[in-house]
C-alpha cells in the first residue's frame, strides 16, 4: 500500500510517498480503506522531529481519517466491513490502509460526505472534550474561542453556539472574522488590531468570560487569565506562540480562577474511547441535523503532501486540510 512517511526529522521537503507493508487489523482493531486524511498542527511538529509517536503507534503521519471498513479485527462486533466510518488514531493516518481501535472509530452519518468526515475526529474530540467535559460549558456560558478559524476553533464555536453559549471567537483579517460569524460566533475579535481583553471586557459588561479555549500559549497566558469571569477556567491545549509566560498568582486566586493543560494523543486508549463516545452521543447528532459541520479548508493528493503541509504553516487555513490517496 501507500503511505506518506518522512525521509529525516526537518522540513516539508522531507515528506515521501512510499510503498509498504499492510498489516492485517489486530484483536479490536477495524481495517479502514482511506477517502481522506485530515492533517493537523502535530503532524507539522512530528515531522521536524519534535512531537514524536507514542509507544507502539505507527511511525508514519495523520491522527485521523475517513473511508470504508475493509476488515475487523477479532472480537469487533459494532463496526462491520463495508460501514462508512471517520476514526481517531495515535497516527498512521496518512496511508490507504489504516489500523484503528475499534473504540475510536465513528460511523459517517448519511448526509455527510465522506471525505469531509475526515475533519471530524481530532477537531471534534479536542473541542467536546475540553470545552464540556473539563471546562463545564453550558447553555447561558460565555467562552471565548481562540483561533476560531482553524481545525479546532471552527468545530468548537460551532459546538459552543449549538450548547446555546455566548461565543466570542478570536481570528486574523476582516475576511477570516466574517468566516468564524457565520460559524455562529456573536462577537468575533480581529486579534491582527483589537485587543481581546479589552472587547471581553466590553460586550460582558466588565464580567469576563467563564471559559476560554486557547491555542495559543504563553504569549496569551496572562491576558487570557484578565479577561477570565469569577471562577472562570482557561484550558489551554496549544502553544502555538510560547512554552513559558509569568502568571500573577493574585489575579488567579482573586478570581478563583482555574487553569487547565490538556493533550489528547498521549491519553491513554481508555481515556480516548470515553472521549470519542461522547462525541458519537452528543456531537454525531449536532452533524446529523445540520448544526455542526466539518470546514474543509484545501484537499491535496498523497503526493502533494509537502504542499499542504506549507500551506498550513504558513496561516490563513480556514478549518482543516485533507489529504486524499
Amino acid at each position: 500500500m501507500r503511505a506518506v512517511t518522512t525521509t529525516a526529522p526537518g522540513g516539508p521537503e522531507n515528506l515521501s510517498l512510499i510503498e509498504t507493508v499492510e498489516n492485517p487489523p489486530s484483536a479490536g482493531e477495524v481495517q479502514i480503506r482511506t477517502v481522506a486524511s485530515g492533517v493537523n498542527p502535530a503532524d507539522l511538529l512530528q515531522r521536524a522531529g519534535l512531537y514524536p509517536p507514542p509507544p507502539g503507534a505507527s511511525d508514519l503521519l495523520g491522527l485521523e481519517l475517513s473511508g470504508i471498513v475493509h476488515d475487523v479485527g477479532s472480537g469487533v462486533t459494532d463496526v462491520a466491513v463495508g460501514d462508512r466510518v471517520c476514526a481517531l488514531v495515535d497516527g498512521g493516518a496518512y496511508a490507504e490502509l489504516v489500523n484503528a481501535p475499534a473504540a475510536q472509530v465513528i460511523h459517517v452519518p448519511g448526509g455527510l460526505e465522506l471525505r469531509d468526515a475526515a475533519a471530524v475526529p481530532e477537531a471534534a474530540c479536542t473541542a467536546w472534550s475540553n470545552l464540556v467535559d473539563v471546562a463545564g460549558l453550558t447553555a447561558g456560558m460565555t467562552v471565548l474561542i481562540h483561533g476560531g478559524s482553524g481545525g479546532v476553533g471552527s468545530m468548537a464555536v460551532q459546538i459552543a453556539h449549538a450548547l446555546n453559549a455566548f461565543v466570542i471567537s478570536t481570528a486574523g483579517g476582516p475576511e477570516r472574522c466574517e468566516q468564524v460569524r457565520a460559524l455562529g460566533a456573536d462577537v468575533v475579535v480581529d486579534h491582527r488590531s483589537e485587543s481581546f481583553v479589552d472587547v471581553v471586557l466590553e460586550v460582558t459588561g466588565g464580567r469576563g468570560v467563564d471559559v476560554v479555549l486557547d491555542v495559543v500559549g504563553a504569549a496569551y497566558l496572562a491576558e487570557n487569565v484578565r479577561a477570565l469571569a469569577t471562577n472562570g477556567h482557561l484550558v489551554v491545549i496549544g502553544m502555538q506562540k510560547g512554552r513559558r509566560a509569568e502568571l500573577d498568582l493574585g489575579v488567579l486566586l482573586t478570581k478563583r480562577a482555574s487553569v487547565t493543560g490538556t493533550t489528547l494523543r498521549s491519553r491513554p486508549a481508555g481515556e480516548k474511547a470515553t472521549i470519542v463516545d461522547g462525541v458519537r452521543r452528543h456531537v454525531l447528532p449536532l452533524i446529523t441535523d445540520g448544526r455542526v459541520r466539518p470546514v474543509v479548508d484545501t484537499i491535496y493528493p498523497f503526493s502533494e503532501a509537502r504542499q499542504a503541509h506549507e500551506r498550513l504553516a504558513a496561516g490563513g487555513v480556514l478549518g482543516k486540510i485533507l489529504l486524499t490517496p
